[in-house]
């Protein structure tokens, strides 16, 4: 039998390796992709935050919000109000509304980003209830609590100083590996923790506000 020669044996080595490295970054491009995102605040990934730093006052910014649902879930998800009008660094709590129209429990997860996309690197979030999957009861209603702020360094920044309008979207997929149900999501909603409420359009009832903690993910 013929044995393979050192040079097919370097080009086998280098194929092998090639081979492995597009393996781990395909692996690792989506983790990698949502870090930068989060970081540079592109294509409207919003940032995080632990609290705001206090409204600055002057503009005020209309900040609408958007609900969608994927097409295999049985969900039906709207904001409990159209809009806000907040100045920036000011502290706005808001909530969107779902309700699971099955028969069976189901865990949703929520996908987001904010328009114009040059916004997302001053749209910060202090809680939100995409933070966490999302588990409702069969029939059950659930308002989920945002808080989040207009950066004032979007002020300074030249490409947004034209900018008044902002839209919040969400939209929520069915998880596919959910986590186990913590006694708290089973047993509905329970009421938050008090938050200074923003700029709010009145709304006919007051909702009821799951908490949000964060994942251990």
């Amino acid at each position: 039998m013929t044995r393979p020669s050192p040079r097919n044996l370097r080009t086998l080595a280098l194929l092998v390796t090639v081979i492995a490295a597009m393996t781990g970054l395909a692996f690792a491009s989506a983790p990698l992709y949502r870090v930068f995102c989060q970081a540079t605040g592109f294509d409207g990934t919003t940032q995080r935050a632990a609290a705001a730093p206090g409204s600055v006052g002057g503009k005020l910014y209309t900040v609408r919000f958007n609900a969608d649902i994927a097409p295999d879930l049985p969900w039906k998800f709207q904001p409990v109000q159209p809009y806000v009008r907040v100045h920036p660094g000011e502290q706005t709590l808001v909530a969107f509304r779902a309700t699971n129209k099955s028969n069976h429990p189901i865990t949703g997860t929520a996908s987001f980003n904010v328009t114009p996309l040059v916004v997302g690197a001053y749209f910060d979030k202090i809680e939100c209830f995409c933070f966490t999957e999302q588990t409702l009861q069969p029939g059950e209603s659930a308002d989920l609590p945002v808080t989040f702020f207009v950066s004032p360094e979007i002020l300074k920044d030249k490409n947004t100083r034209d900018i008044d309008a902002i839209t919040l979207s969400y939209t929520f997929f069915q998880a596919k590996n959910p986590a186990k149900p913590t006694a708290e999501s089973r047993s509905g909603t329970a009421d938050a923790a008090p938050v200074q409420v923003g700029a709010l359009v009145p709304t006919a009832s007051t909702p009821s506000l799951r908490p949000v903690k964060e994942s251990s993910r």
